[in-house]
């Protein structure tokens, strides 16, 4: 027993090779590879497999699953003093497990870009370590979060981290005018920060909700711009791209008015990070239309917002097989 728990020490815990340990013990490698059998059979060895404590491991594949991602990640909703969602402490949390996540999955060589959110701002200031590579801003600035350590900030930390260069992007998000946006966009560092979006390998974007509470982009437009777009069916927006809640892409004059990575150039992305949560229905329902854009890969939420998402989706499964039913009946 105390030879079975010898060799399961050096092997589990001291990070040694069955060779090493063979060699030390004077006997074969399917020796040792029996003895950890037995450790494992006797007890002697028990194996957990756990998550951090934040992250509901069931909940994450359900959503992977349902909505075809490559991965998401989502973590328990904190609760505050009264029994309530918290959403700053939300957003913390959703940010770290990006930071995580970005450590994980990012690749020496890589162009990285970065869009903002709150989360992603918590992201950022989380962000320990990166492999080289290119940090790329997705899109201009908020004028209301620029002092607050905003997207430029991020950018210039992550880059800083991986050692690699750095294109942010000194410019307003939206602009009042197309002419503006385009003259603004001829600018040679925001020219630079622009011509690395097609050679984009991980983008981490935000998704807002279309009310004021859920969307800096809504936020920042006039009474008569929201409401022309909410007419037009505007649900959800991401990087000021603007998607109905079929997941199709609406198409209107504030693409012309923006400095901001397009749809069109999402889609080609390998990685395309969502890191959205912290929100009400509102905010759930514009990640389900992000999530049917077929533009996000891997999602980075909370579990109230993954339970709605998935029970929206079985009602939407539900409604297409009445549907499919009656059809046949004719």
């Amino acid at each position: 027993m105390l030879r079975l728990a010898a060799v399961a020490r050096r092997f589990y815990l001291d990070g040694r090779s069955k060779v090493e340990i063979a060699e030390e013990f004077g006997v074969s490698r399917f020796k040792i590879a029996r003895d950890l059998d037995a450790a494992r059979e006797r007890g002697i060895v028990h194996i957990d497999i756990r998550l951090p404590a934040r992250l509901d491991g069931e909940l994450s594949e359900e959503l992977r699953s349902a909505y075809g991602l490559r991965r998401a990640l989502v973590v328990d909703t904190p609760v505050g003093a009264e029994g309530a969602a918290d959403p700053e402490e939300t957003r913390r949390v959703l940010g770290s497990a990006a930071a995580r996540l970005l450590t994980e999955i990012v690749r020496s060589g890589e162009v990285l870009g970065l869009a903002w959110s709150r989360a992603l701002q918590v992201m950022g200031s989380d962000l320990v370590d990166l492999p080289e590579c290119t940090v790329v801003q997705l899109n201009g600035v908020l004028s209301e979060h620029a002092g607050a350590g905003g997207s430029v900030e991020t950018v210039r930390r992550a880059a800083a981290l991986s050692g690699g260069p750095a294109y942010p992007i000194y410019a307003p998000l939206i602009l009042p005018d197309a002419a503006t946006a385009a003259t603004l966009r001829s600018d040679p560092g925001i020219a630079s920060a622009f011509a690395h979006y097609d050679r984009l390998t991980t983008a981490v974007v935000a998704i807002g909700g279309w009310d004021e509470q859920n969307s800096t982009v809504f936020q920042a437009l006039g009474p008569e711009a929201r409401e022309r777009y909410t007419e037009l069916g505007v649900c959800a927006e991401m990087s000021a791209q603007l998607f109905g809640a079929d997941g199709n892409q609406i198409h209107s004059d504030l693409a012309e008015r923006i400095i901001s990575v397009q749809a069109e150039q999402l889609r080609r992305v390998p990685e395309v990070v969502a890191v959205a949560g912290a929100g009400d229905r509102v905010k759930a329902r514009a990640v389900g239309a992000a999530l049917r854009s077929g533009l996000v890969s891997t999602l980075v939420t909370d579990s109230e917002v993954a339970r709605v998402l998935l029970a929206e989706e079985c009602a939407g499964e539900a409604d297409a097989g009445r549907a499919n039913t009656g059809s046949e009946k004719y």
